[in-house]
């Protein structure tokens, strides 16, 4: 019995070591950021502290092969503990943040809202213009911030598909990848609400973190509790901070469902510099956070102890780049120059589609001049004659159809396979589905809506 205690009270110590405080993390990030070296030599986090401070940037993108060159064990906790290390980063981020080098324009609202809560300040205490860190201690921290704190996962962690995204993963920071099937307006989401009181006049600050908050309702202020008055507080916007929200809808790549399964799809809020980088029909890599949301109102009651999940997207990148946003190296362009002049060309061209099968000429010389087109002509009449043309393949089973369709898919910079069924659940087309956030009607794309200004490729069709 006393072997077996002083093993417990061993190990009880040895865990206390071993798990760091929070001083003990922040302590460790302060460092991070102050001494890490890139390859160059040049204090690379010091440095965009300085850019932050001059407001040329407002995302800091802190990349964990960095951090893992730096100190391992802090990379290893900020994969299992994302967001608590986001909040610890800005915390660190704000104590360490240099003087601005370069002359500021005070134009912002925050800007203006400060201004004058300085001047009032001076007017009626009659004291001297307040420090920075009385700014700090009276304002909520996020409302004076001018910056994000983005993750960047290291170039060894694996891309992951919906369907390997299980409840262990809760609170991680996971990189996934799928097409985009339906993106919400962006609207702005309130972080830090402020509050005026009609009796007093104090001001009030809410912070909030999530999807709903209670706003207040009665003034707790020193004055208003002092003389017994029922102080109300009513809602100041334009001293209340905004960001700018998205739900973002992808769902797994057909490549990735197994036989005789419907595809699965995953919610993705994009909040700040990440909105508006993805519409319907892209293939996108999302760096987040996969955390739970508990229902609200009546599917709460219904739902119990059952919460939805979503991904907090740090870093959205498209996986494909449509034509328009191609950009072609001189070496690329003196190549194609080299190959135009070649008088098999179109041949050589048609073979190289899918080159694992073998013959087929003409099929892949009908599908080379699909995936290249016409040109459009429009007429004086406004009448507009399209320069693409549709290709329908027929023929016995196992002669390689479905194979080339694919083939065309993975060539083509927006290209969707779907079967005659249709792969997401609203079909060929569209339907129309109840937006979960703001319970409007909303159109949701199929097929044809996801690779419109692309190659749709439907395989079994009737």
């Amino acid at each position: 019995l006393s072997l077996s205690h002083t093993h417990n009270g061993t190990m009880a110590a040895f865990m206390r070591s071993k798990v760091p405080t929070y001083n003990d993390d922040k302590e460790r990030i302060r460092r991070f950021i102050q001494e890490f070296k890139d390859d160059a030599g040049s204090f690379k986090y010091l440095e965009t502290l300085q850019q932050v401070s001059n407001r040329e940037v407002d995302v800091v993108t802190v990349d964990l092969d960095d951090v893992r060159d730096s100190d391992d064990g802090l990379c290893e906790s900020i994969l299992l503990n994302a967001k608590r290390y986001v909040n610890l980063f800005s915390e660190a981020i704000d104590e360490l943040k240099p003087e601005p080098t370069v002359e500021l324009s005070d134009n912002t609202i925050l800007d203006v809202f400060i201004h004058h809560r300085r001047e009032l300040a001076i007017n009626t205490a009659d004291a001297a213009e307040p420090g920075l860190a009385d700014e700090r201690a009276r304002y909520p921290p996020a409302l004076l911030r001018r910056f994000e704190v983005k993750f960047q996962t290291p170039s060894d962690e694996k891309v992951l598909s919906v369907r390997a995204i299980q409840a262990d993963r809760i609170g991680q920071l996971i990189k996934v990848q799928g097409i985009v099937t339906r993106a919400t307006a962006v609207k702005p989401q309130a972080t830090i609400v402020t509050y005026a009181c009609d009796q007093c006049g104090s001001e009030m600050y809410q912070e909030v973190t999530g999807p709903a908050f209670m706003p207040q309702v009665q003034c707790q202020s020193q004055e208003c509790t002092k003389n017994k008055r029922r102080g109300r507080l009513y809602m100041q916007t334009r001293g209340s901070k905004f960001e700018k929200f998205q739900e973002v809808k992808i769902q797994e790549l057909s490549s990735s469902v197994p036989p005789g399964h419907v595809p699965r799809s995953m919610t993705i809020w994009v909040q700040g510099s990440c909105t508006r980088q993805a519409i319907p029909g892209d293939l996108v890599t999302v760096t987040g956070i996969f955390l739970p949301v508990p229902y609200s109102g009546y599917k709460q009651i219904r739902a119990g102890l059952i919460s939805e999940t979503y991904v907090q997207c740090q870093i959205l990148e498209k996986k494909k780049k449509s034509f328009s946003d191609a950009a072609l190296t001189e070496e690329t362009l003196e190549r194609i120059e080299e190959a135009s002049l070649e008088p098999d060309i179109y041949t050589k061209l048609a073979s190289s589609i899918s080159p694992e099968i073998y013959g087929h000429e003409d099929v892949k010389k009908a599908l080379l001049l699909l995936l290249v087109g016409g040109i459009d002509r429009k007429l004086k009449d406004g009448m507009r004659i399209r320069g693409d043309i549709n290709v329908c393949l027929m023929g016995d089973p196992g002669v390689a159809k479905s194979q080339l369709l694919k083939s065309i898919t993975e060539l083509a910079p927006r290209g969707v396979y779907t079967t005659g069924r249709g792969s997401s659940g609203v079909g060929l087309t569209a339907a129309v589905t109840r937006d979960p956030i703001t319970n409007e009607m909303v159109l949701e794309g199929g097929a044809l809506v996801l690779a419109d200004m692309g190659v749709c490729c439907i395989d079994e069709f009737d």
